[in-house]
């Protein structure tokens, strides 16, 4: 059996292969279970899953040190898993516990763990550009070479504020990379009636900035041009728009009726597309990861995420004291 599968000349390890394949697995799962666990109504607030686009957030966290930085989006259960950030805290954050990975406070669309580089979900679409200038701004001034890495919907890259971090990043040749995840719709609008032009990534021209369009469904070719992205910002090559085209499978928020899809849309897509499916068979058929293996990891992962539903529900609620806690930053 081979122990490596070679992307673009780079080898990536059995031992990698698994690992990404965990991350995209718990993400898959966990996106999963809450949207079951959100129709018993026991989650508060709006729930956005990421279900159908996780080799976006494991092909780019894959690329990313602990040091490195990421912003989200409302749908940021994803890039919070690959970015590290831990599966219980989450589960028990979206619960509204006091145990959450933010007490409670911040619900699904604000999760948050500055400890990983994770500064956060974000309910302001188009939030996640300027935030990722900032900390690479910082890198430029302290002369580490940290990077930073936005996600943005296709709908959040008509936001000025993603125009405007274009334009900053790029004259300030900060260490940072946009990522638009296109996933079919803008809430419920396609890219045909929001969008002019065909590729998000063609407005890079505009700024002097690589444009890459990938399929996002594609591990592997997310991946390698995550890392040459990354490794560009790392040498001070500057900024980057990578657009990844995939599609989500359930509506905009849990309990979008998604009358505005086209009949058997997301069954021929989980069918054909699914990035757990092609990353499976192209492992698998190169002889470097067995079935097996991948069932074993299954396994562990929706125990895992029984464990974090069964401790999410069981933990303590925040009390009323708790509202006057974490409103100022000590210095």
């Amino acid at each position: 059996m081979r122990t490596d599968l070679h992307v673009s000349g780079r080898a990536l390890a059995k031992e990698d292969l698994l690992r990404h394949y965990r991350v995209m697995r718990t993400i898959r799962e966990f996106e999963e279970r809450l949207h079951l666990e959100f129709a018993t109504g026991e989650i508060p607030g709006f729930v956005h899953l990421y279900a159908g686009e996780e080799a976006i957030a494991a092909g780019f966290c894959a690329n990313l040190r602990d040091d490195d930085y990421i912003a989200s989006t409302h749908r940021g259960h994803g890039h919070a898993i690959a970015k590290g950030c831990d599966v219980k805290g989450m589960m028990a954050e979206i619960y509204g516990k006091a145990t959450g990975i933010c007490h409670g406070k911040g619900g699904s669309m604000h999760i948050a763990d500055l400890a990983v580089g994770m500064l956060g979900a974000n309910g302001i679409v188009g939030g996640g550009p300027p935030l990722v200038c900032g900390v690479g701004l910082k890198a430029r001034v302290t002369g580490t070479d940290q990077v930073a890495v936005s996600f943005t919907g296709d709908g959040g890259s008509n936001q000025g504020t993603f125009l405007e971090s274009l334009n900053l990043a790029a004259v300030w040749r900060l260490p940072v990379v946009f990522v638009v995840e296109n996933n079919g719709y803008a809430e419920s609008t396609a890219p045909r009636f929001h969008q002019s032009g065909i590729d998000v990534a063609k407005r890079a021209d505009g700024f002097g900035l690589p444009g890459v369009v990938v399929d996002g469904h594609d591990f592997f070719a997310v991946y390698e041009a995550a890392r040459e992205a990354i490794e560009r910002a790392r040498a001070g090559g500057g900024p980057s728009l990578i657009e990844c085209k995939v599609l989500r499978y359930y509506g905009h928020f849990e309990g979008d009726q998604q009358s505005y899809r086209e009949p058997g849309e997301v069954e021929n897509a989980r069918a054909t597309k699914d990035c757990l499916l092609l990353f499976e068979r192209s492992t698998v058929n190169a002889g470097i990861v067995g079935e097996d293996e991948l069932r074993a990891i299954d396994k562990q992962v929706l125990a895992l995420i029984d464990e974090a539903v069964a401790e999410a529900k069981q933990a303590p609620d925040p009390v009323p004291a708790d509202l006057l806690t974490d409103v100022y930053v000590s210095y």
